[in-house]
């Protein structure tokens, strides 16, 4: 079994139809092949978690190259997946993971729901109205350079300054995004692609991360589940404690009784 989880590159969209003959708007992704390129366990590194690497490259610095050479090549983009348990990479597991495995489409079934995450388009410097909606201020009434002005942003004499967090004008896209639960409409091995439906954040030939989805109808939302082992308990003995509490309680209702009957008499 391998991990659910690898890198790619975005191609576009398109359209494609199925057999029951609707047309989907799917987006193409370059996803893999990726390779473990290290393994981090609870006991060494507080966590499970398993780093991978996409697409191959000479120019790298040594400190790089020496982290790189268990898995037998340098790749240029490296990503980690969190994992959990902490005996999954023991020998003799189902799900035993190893330097150097090789991570394809093959991981993902058509009917799937995957997470992309990626980075949107960078725009630069925006204004307000392209960068927060605004509507501008009023077109008549002799204001012809207040068409696109953000309006106030102060705050009057008290506090005497712009409120930290207004939103203006300023850098905007280039964020890190993340669209959740999307279907997988096909996977092509030979050619190592993987059709998702909707639209993923970022650019043409961006890097994006797919893993299985959080919200995943099929309750498979982590990558890879894990029970950990049972630890037996030491039995408790319950007739110590009985002893204990049920004896002084019988003997101290005993002379109650007593000074009852004879108040009666």
């Amino acid at each position: 079994m391998t991990i659910q989880a690898i890198l790619g590159r975005k191609i576009g969209t398109t359209e494609m139809v199925r057999q029951t003959g609707d047309i989907d708007c799917v987006t193409a992704i370059a996803a893999g092949p990726c390779t473990i390129t290290q393994i981090k366990t609870k006991d060494i590194n507080g966590y499970s978690a398993v780093q991978i690497g996409f697409e191959a490259t000479n120019n790298l610095n040594k400190p790089l190259s020496g982290h790189l050479s268990a898995s037998g090549g340098k790749f240029k983009h490296l990503a980690e997946v969190r994992i959990l348990g902490s005996s999954i990479f023991e020998s003799g597991n189902d799900i035993e993971l190893t330097v150097g495995q090789i991570i394809d489409v093959n991981s993902f079934n058509v009917g799937d729901h995957i997470d992309a995450t990626g980075y949107s388009k960078g725009r630069g410097f925006a204004g307000g109205i392209k960068r927060h909606g605004f509507h501008g201020g009023p077109k008549t009434h002799g204001q012809s350079d207040r068409h696109r002005a953000p309006g106030s942003i102060g705050a009057g004499s008290t506090p005497g300054k712009v409120i930290k967090g207004m939103k203006m004008a300023g850098h905007y896209g280039n964020e890190k995004i993340t669209a959740q639960n999307l279907e997988v409409v096909r996977t092509d091995s030979e050619r190592n692609l993987i059709f998702v439906k909707g639209s993923i954040p970022g650019a043409r030939n961006s890097i994006v991360y797919l893993r299985r989805s959080i919200k995943d109808h099929n309750g498979q939302g982590l990558i890879i589940e894990v029970t950990e082992p049972e630890i037996d308990e030491p039995e408790v003995q319950d007739e110590v404690v009985e002893q204990n509490i049920e004896k002084p309680k019988a003997e101290a209702k005993k002379p109650k009784a007593e000074g009852k009957e004879k108040n009666k008499k």
